[in-house]
């Protein structure tokens, strides 16, 4: 079976000391990516660390992909406990780091322990030196980068780096790459705070040399030539379908439809698109570069889930504030998502929705902890009670843009999911609007079947994730393509994706995460019947928790 290749890189950023440590079995079983960094996690990070302690651990990795030319494959994985869910939790980036990750010949590079100083800490193929940076307190994303290239000659596609939301902390901040790139969700970016990092970079001439089959270049050449309306509108292009279908989030979650939508669907968003965008090594290139001379603005996006949240969530109808919301995110390292969400319940709590002037100055507030930001910080699970606001979050985790109350498969994925209420832990709300051929789709409504669904979804996304392979390639990555790029038979594939969703609700249930967390906000039909079949679909208990005994026994090797 196909796998990633390499050691895996332990930095001791205390110490200040790098070892190399062997991981071939755990690279074997679980390919590369959110698997691998999932295992190693679950063997060495304390069941009860402090996700903002010195105890937790970030471990990134990459996947036998990335040693391919294949679209689709511009990705890489960074796990750790999360801040804002108190749950272990894999987050994944695009853009053009991974390439450069491969070429220092690891598997994976951990970060232990915490740093006295603010360091960047430099990984290559001939070790791993730290930096002290005390002058880059309290930099933005693009200030980081800057100095990383003017002083090291590597550019942003080599570092991965946080700004002032890092650094303060805040719950949902994000690892920033290729300065507009996030591992974004779950508030990851706090973690590398915490261990007083400013930046991480990768660089060598080591990549190691893994034979992948040539039909991957069948799937290249496919997403080269394909007419695609992500090509020219991104994640936005389904905008119009959720406000038809009302799944659409709007005010705070309080209604489902946004008579505003035509100012910021997809159509607006292409207006704004001034050149083509992409990840490493990608012909899809669905990414969205934007920029609108007249107010002054240029980024990247915004994507779907930031219309929603920037958007309709806080009753905003002009794309470009929610382009100048997108950018803010970006260069203080905030999930976008999350900081939507957070200042849509800010809104709603001072009956302030569309006050664009507001929501810009709250997002500079939440990522200098200043005023009201520093409440705000702590995520809508944290605050929501002071704020007197409904708590739309699932395991802390606020909500993605494809509402459950529409579809109902996807609202019943937002509960199990370990990761809480992320839309890309399994994706089912392509069957239910449906983006899939029709004779695949499922009806929206009701619960009934939906279970095992979900449970094949979850299993295919985690395998994705240890490729590691882009979502959007589900048009072309089939399951006979799995078979024949991963040489492996797919039910067998798919037997790790579940091995992997399986390490982390375990690792979840020894810090207390049991049935009583798999809950919605709001009613779904037969849903307590949904769980216990999601539950007998995977052989656990039915309170929500693994048998340890599915866990077995299998740790790391020593050095």
């Amino acid at each position: 079976m196909l796998s990633v290749e390499g050691p895996l890189c332990s930095v001791d950023l205390g110490a200040q000391e790098a070892r190399t440590v062997t991981v071939d079995s755990v690279l074997e079983s679980f390919i590369g990516g959110r698997g691998v960094a999932t295992k190693l996690a679950h063997e060495r990070v304390p069941f009860d660390a402090d996700p903002l302690g010195p105890e937790n651990s970030l471990i990134f990795t990459t996947g036998p992909m990335q040693t391919s030319n294949m679209s689709f494959t511009g990705r890489m994985n960074c796990t750790g406990v999360s801040p804002l869910t108190g749950g272990l939790l894999s987050s994944n980036a695009g853009g053009f780091m991974s390439r450069h990750f491969a070429d220092t010949g690891y598997a994976a590079v951990e970060l232990t322990g915490a740093s006295d100083e603010l360091v960047v800490v430099h990984v290559t193929d001939e070790g791993v030196e730290f930096e002290a940076v005390p002058d880059l307190e309290g930099a933005t994303v693009p200030e980081t980068t800057a100095y990383i290239e003017a002083e090291h000659e590597l550019d942003s596609e080599h570092v991965a780096c946080i700004g002032p939301g890092g650094e303060n902390q805040v719950r949902f901040a994000s690892i920033m790459t290729t300065e507009t790139r996030a591992f974004g969700r779950g508030g990851l970016g706090a973690v590398l705070g915490s261990k007083n990092v400013k930046a991480v970079t990768f660089d060598g001439d080591s990549r190691r040399e893994v034979e992948i089959p040539p039909m991957h270049m069948d799937v290249h050449r496919e997403a080269a030539t394909s007419d695609h309306i992500m090509k020219e509108q991104g994640t936005t292009s389904v905008t119009d379908l959720a406000n038809e279908v009302k799944a659409l989030p709007t005010r705070y979650f309080s209604e489902l439809e946004f008579e505003g939508v035509e100012g910021i669907n997809g159509d607006r968003v292409a207006e704004k698109k001034y050149k083509k965008g992409t990840c490493s090594s990608c012909a899809f290139a669905c990414k969205l570069p934007t920029k609108d001379e007249e107010a002054g603005v240029e980024t990247e996006g915004p994507e779907y889930e930031t219309v929603m949240s920037f958007g309709s969530n806080c009753s905003v109808d002009d794309i470009v504030d929610v382009m100048k919301s997108n950018e803010q995110c970006d260069r203080y390292g905030l999930d976008a998502i999350s900081c939507g969400n957070v200042v849509a319940a800010y809104l709603a709590a001072n009956d302030e929705f569309g006050n664009v002037e507001l929501i810009h100055e709250t997002v500079e507030k939440i990522a200098h902890r200043e005023g009201d930001g520093d409440l705000l910080a702590e995520g809508i699970d944290r605050f929501h009670e002071e704020l007197g606001v409904k708590n739309w979050t699932v395991k802390g985790l606020d909500f993605a843009a494809h509402d459950g109350r529409t579809l109902n498969g996807q609202g019943l994925s937002y509960a199990v999911a370990n990761r809480g209420a992320d839309h890309m832990f399994t994706t089912m709300y392509a069957w239910e609007y449906p983006l899939v051929a029709s004779d695949e789709a499922l009806p929206p409504t009701g619960l009934d079947g939906k279970a095992p669904h979900v449970v094949k979804q979850e299993n295919a996304r985690a395998l994705e994730d240890c490729g590691v392979v882009c979502r959007f390639s589900r048009s072309f990555m089939t399951p006979e393509r799995f078979e024949g790029l991963f040489d492996a038979d797919y039910d067998d594939l798919l037997a790790i994706g579940s091995r992997v969703v399986e390490l982390e609700r375990h690792f979840n249930n020894q810090r207390g995460f049991d049935r009583a967390d798999d809950t919605l906000p709001y009613d779904l039909p037969d849903f307590e019947a949904a769980l216990d079949e999601y539950y007998a679909q995977r052989d656990w208990n039915a309170d929500g928790t693994v048998p340890d005994a599915a866990v077995g026994d299998d740790p790391v090797s020593a050095d």
